[in-house]
C-alpha cells in the first residue's frame, strides 16, 4: 500500500504486518516514534494489523477444520476466497481431491492446490507431476490418515518436498495414528496417556488450551466429524483446583449425544485425533529424572 500522511510532516505505511514510517526527509526509520503512537493514521494502521492477524488465525483454523472433519468443499467457495491472501496462504499447497456423485473422494486424482477460478476450476498438480484442472463441484481437503497406506504416505511426503510444497496447516506432515490389531475393540477407553503428572492443574488445562483445544467437565476435547456425524474425543485433566496436582487419566471417543463408542467404531480420522491430541498434552507431564545417584527427581 501506499503512504499515509501523518503528523510533522511524518508518513506511515504497511510492511507486511508491520507499521513503517518515514520522516519529512523521507527516510525510513527503525520504528515509529513514540509522538506519533496516538496519531489518528497510526491507529487506524495498528487497528488494520490486528485485524489482518485475527484473519490469518481465522482462516487457517476454518481450512484445518476442513480437514478434520472430512467434508467435501463447494469448488465455488475455494474460488471466491482464493483472492484474499490469507485464504490463499491457507489453503496453497494442501492436497486436494475431487468429489464425486457417490459422494465420496477420488483420491487417485488429488493433487496439490496451486490455482482457483470461478470459471476454469480448481487447479492442482497432480501426483505424476502436471497441472490439471479439476471440473468437480467439491473437493475434499483429505485427512492423510485417509489419503493412502504408511508407505506411500513416506513416498507422497518425499514428492512434496520436490515440488517444495509449503503447507501452512498440518496435513502432508501431521502424525498420524492407526488402530493396530493388538487393540481390544470391545473396550471404550485407551489408558495410553493415562498417569501423566502436571504439577498444577491449571498448567495442564493452558497446555490444552495453546493447543487450541477446548476444555469441558474437567476434560480437554477435540471434535471432528466421522461419515457426517460429531465424534469427540476427550482425555481426563481433573477438576479439582487450578493450583491442585493433576494426573491424566483415559482417553475416550464419544458421539452427537454423549455416548462412549466403542474403540472398534471410532473411524480412522477420529482415532487419529484423539491421539494426536492426548499424545501433545502429555508430552507437557512433568518427567520424573535421575540425578548422578541414579535416584529419580522431578523435573
Amino acid at each position: 500500500m501506499g503512504w499515509i500522511e501523518a503528523a510533522g510532516g511524518y508518513a506511515v505505511t504497511l510492511e507486511g504486518t508491520r507499521v513503517v514510517c518515514r520522516n519529512a526527509a523521507g527516510r525510513t526509520l527503525k520504528q515509529v516514534p513514540g509522538k506519533l503512537r496516538t496519531d489518528p493514521e497510526v491507529v487506524r494502521l495498528q487497528q488494520l494489523v490486528e485485524w489482518l492477524e485475527r484473519h490469518e488465525r481465522e482462516c487457517l483454523a476454518e481450512v484445518d477444520g476442513w480437514l478434520v472433519r472430512s467434508l467435501p468443499v463447494p469448488a465455488a467457495l475455494i474460488a471466491r476466497v482464493w483472492p484474499d491472501a490469507a485464504w490463499r496462504a491457507a489453503l496453497r499447497d494442501l492436497v486436494v481431491a475431487p468429489v464425486g456423485a457417490d459422494g465420496g473422494p477420488d483420491l487417485a486424482r488429488a493433487g496439490f492446490l496451486r490455482d482457483a477460478d470461478p470459471e476454469r476450476g480448481i487447479g492442482v498438480v497432480d501426483l505424476d507431476g502436471d497441472s490439471v484442472r479439476l471440473a468437480a463441484p467439491a473437493v475434499l481437503v483429505p485427512h492423510p490418515v485417509l489419503l493412502t497406506d504408511p508407505a506411500d504416505l513416506d513416498e507422497l511426503r518425499e514428492f512434496a518436498a520436490e515440488l517444495e510444497v509449503r503447507q501452512s496447516i498440518g496435513q502432508l506432515f501431521r502424525e498420524v495414528w492407526r488402530r493396530g490389531e493388538e487393540i481390544d475393540g470391545t473396550a471404550t477407553a485407551l489408558d495410553t496417556y493415562a498417569g501423566g503428572r502436571f504439577a498444577q492443574l491449571r498448567h495442564a488445562t493452558a497446555r490444552a488450551t495453546q493447543l487450541g483445544y477446548r476444555v469441558r467437565g474437567g476434560q480437554a476435547v477435540c471434535q471432528v466429524v466421522a461419515a457426517g456425524r460429531p465424534v469427540e474425543a476427550a482425555l481426563w485433566l481433573g477438576a479439582d483446583y487450578p493450583e491442585a496436582e493433576a494426573v491424566t487419566g483415559e482417553l475416550v471417543w464419544r458421539d452427537g449425544g454423549g455416548a462412549r463408542l466403542r474403540l472398534s467404531e471410532v473411524d480412522a480420522v477420529a482415532w487419529s485425533e484423539g491421539h494426536r491430541m492426548a499424545s501433545a498434552l502429555y508430552a507437557g507431564r512433568v518427567v520424573p529424572e535421575e540425578n548422578e545417584e541414579g535416584v529419580e527427581g522431578k523435573r
